[in-house]
Formats: C-alpha cells, structure tokens, sequence
C-alpha cells in the first residue's frame, strides 16, 4: 500500500520560506522604488452633492476651475483652491447652469450661464468672488443663442464666442475695464453654426494673440490668429483636408506665438501640428 506523506512538502515549504520573504521584499521594495522614482500622486476630487464633475481650466497656483451637473444637467460652477478646498457657485440671473471655463494666474475666472429662457450669458469672477456679467454686441437672444466667455489672461482680457440670432457664430475680445470687440474671420460662414470661435482654454496668449477657427459656408475648417491689433492671418495646414468637416483645427497658442491643434486629412485621418512663428510671420 502507498502512503502519502505531507512530511517533504511541507519541509521544503519551510525551507523555502525564508526565500520567499526575500523575494516578496525585493518585489515590494521595486515597486516603491519605482514610485519614488515617477513621483506620480492621483488625488480624485468631486463636488459634493452632484453626479458630474467636470474640471476645466488650472492655473500655476494649482486653482482648478470647472462645472458640476446633477442627473439632469443643471449645476453650478466650482473653484478648487490647491489646499483642496471646494467652492461652488451661481452667475446672477442664472436659470439652470454656470460653467467655468478658464482662470488665470491670479484665479480671476470665466465662463458662461444659461438664464431661465436658455440664453447664455459672459461673466468674470474676480479672485474675490464679485461676479461680473455681460453680453458681447450682436449675441443672441433666443434660446441656446447668447454669450460664451472661455478664456482669460493674466491681464484679465477674455476671448469667446457669441451666437446671434440665427446661430452664426462670431469672436469677441473683452478688455479688462469692460470693452467689448467682435470679429469675424475672412470667409466666415454665416449658416448656422458657422462662423468664427477661438479655441477654448488656451486661446489666448498673455499678449492678447487669439488663435481659433473659421467654419466657411463649404463646412470646412480653417486656422486663424488674431494678432492684438485686431489684424486676423489665415492659415491652413499642409495635407489638410478640404471637405466637410474637415480642415485645420487650432487647440492653443502660447507667448511666442506657437500654435498647436490637430487638423483632419481627406480620408478623415487626424493628425496633430505645430505652427511656429518666422519673423515678420504673425
């Protein structure tokens, strides 16, 4: 008869358990290691009480700006201070929704509203909290027509956008004492949706250079910058392409004028570009 003996296996178990414990340290230690190494920390955040948090712009102090939505998609904007401290809160006259979208070195803010006829409006919160609101000349005034302020510099000028009445879009500049200047890109379109729009977050540079799209009346896109004396230069990208909804899509531009984006090719395929500037080039 054979007899199994658990004798053997578990002496080499002990036996090999010393190594083991090496090998585990080692593992363990890598790792730390390695974390040391990247020096990598996620911390996550969320606006009490609403499903949705949507973090959109952040400064070098480390402030974060956004939105956050309930399920049916109404909510406040939020600031979050770097020690990690959460303020929510309203434009006047809001209906249903704020949203941040940009903040500057100094945690000035901007972004838009909805009233309660679906009409949105500008505003800019100062680091103190006043908000200020206001309507760039020609918005709409009809439901999911109006004002929407996306970005801001450190000198408190603020590029967005306005859709009038029949849903054209067109730039605008607000200086920081208030003025107010539209604009319309060379071959903009004018059905709706068309139009001109910089591009949000990064679309203004902190000489006040803007860089953003043109959607011509073809549906194709092109690049643009608008220097700060309001001269506007058109660009496209090599190899972009030339049908509907394609084109030359600028993301942002930063102090020496370097403009990145994406632009989409005639087979629909994306790629990303750099524009950098030559001299005499705006």
């Amino acid at each position: 008869m054979t007899t199994l003996s658990l004798r053997h296996p578990v002496n080499r178990v002990l036996r090999l358990a010393p190594t083991l414990v090496v090998v585990v340290a080692l593992a363990i230690s890598a790792q730390l290691s390695a974390q040391d190494q990247h020096g990598l920390t996620f911390i996550e955040f969320n606006v009490p009480g609403f499903q949705n948090t949507f973090p959109q712009d952040i400064n070098p102090r480390g402030t974060i700006v956004g939105y956050a939505r309930s399920a049916s998609n109404t909510g406040p904007a939020f600031v979050r201070a770097p020690d990690g401290a959460i303020t929510t809160f309203e434009a006047p006259g809001v209906g249903s929704r704020t949203t941040a979208f940009s903040t500057n070195p100094a945690g000035a803010i901007t972004g838009s509203y909805g009233d309660a006829s679906g009409v949105f409006h500008g505003f800019v919160r100062a680091p103190g909290g006043v908000i200020t609101t206001f309507d760039a000349p020609g918005a709409g005034t009809v439901p999911d027509t109006g004002t929407s302020a996306q970005n801001i510099n450190a000198a408190g000028t603020i590029a967005g956008r306005t859709f009038d009445n029949n849903s054209v879009q067109h730039g605008f500049v607000r200086a920081r004492n208030g003025t107010i200047i539209t604009y319309d890109g060379p071959g903009a379109g004018t059905g709706p949706f068309q139009g001109t729009f910089p591009a949000i977050q990064d679309g203004i540079n902190e000489a006040g250079a803007i860089t953003g799209n043109i959607w011509d009346a073809s549906d194709v896109f092109h690049g643009f910058v608008r220097a700060p004396d309001g001269a506007i230069t058109t660009f496209d990208v090599p190899g972009a392409g030339t049908g509907a909804f394609q084109g030359t899509f600028p993301l942002g531009i930063n102090e020496p004028g370097t403009i990145t984006g994406y632009y989409i090719d005639n087979n629909d395929v994306i790629h990303g570009f750099l524009r950098t500037r030559t001299h005499g080039t705006p």
